[in-house]
């Protein structure tokens, strides 16, 4: 698979990312989005606020949008594959890579097992063989992102099979240390939206 194209703002997209942003939010706000008694997160710290974005992600619109606005940015950059952890990731990416093919631009994508099968072949990308992501570049996609732990240990284990990741793209950021994180590893954090959209 050869690199995604470039998309410039000539082609149109970026002139309703800001009508499909508001609607999203309202959706992820609708949907998604509580406060009040403290939870605790993937990440192992607890808050008063979360994001349960399965909630949108199932819902057509709500998962459309977020398919449009991920490709926006993926198209502006060099990407080989997307890739995600399993499970929050593996929506989007379907989502994604079947609008890509609708818009003729194309882009395949795999995910990151949290643990090995038992059986079979035992590992922990799926959807694409190693040897056809060897020396590729992957923008990794994630639904939440809070200190960034989550999606790094798929980056890592994504690069120790010679793939090369320098941009993620989640739907929310918490705003808890994900864009620093990611950051000290040379990728950068892209989001559709972040926790102050939504707090009170």
């Amino acid at each position: 698979m050869s690199a995604i194209a470039k998309i410039s703002e000539a082609d149109g997209f970026d002139g309703e990312n800001v009508e499909f942003k508001e609607r999203l939010k309202e959706i992820i706000r609708d949907r998604s989005f509580s406060e009040g008694e403290p939870q605790q997160l993937a990440s192992g710290r607890t808050s008063n606020f979360y994001f349960n974005m399965k909630m949108t992600m199932s819902e057509p619109e709500g998962l459309y949008l977020i398919a449009e606005l991920m490709l926006a940015e993926i198209y502006k950059e060099k990407c080989d594959f997307l890739g995600g952890l399993e499970m929050g990731a593996i929506p989007v990416l379907s989502a994604i890579t079947t609008r890509s093919f609708s818009k003729d631009k194309p882009v395949p994508h795999f995910w990151v097992r949290k643990k090995a099968k038992e059986h079979g072949t035992r590992k922990l990308l799926e959807g694409q063989h190693p040897n056809e992501l060897r020396g590729k570049t992957v923008i990794m996609v994630d639904d939440v992102t809070t200190t960034g732990g989550s999606v790094l240990k798929a980056i890592k284990e994504a690069q120790s099979n010679d793939i090369t990741i320098k941009t993620v793209i989640t739907i929310v950021d918490r705003m808890e240390g994900a864009v620093e994180k990611l950051r000290e590893h040379g990728i950068t954090l892209k989001y559709l939206c972040n926790a102050d959209d939504f707090r009170s």
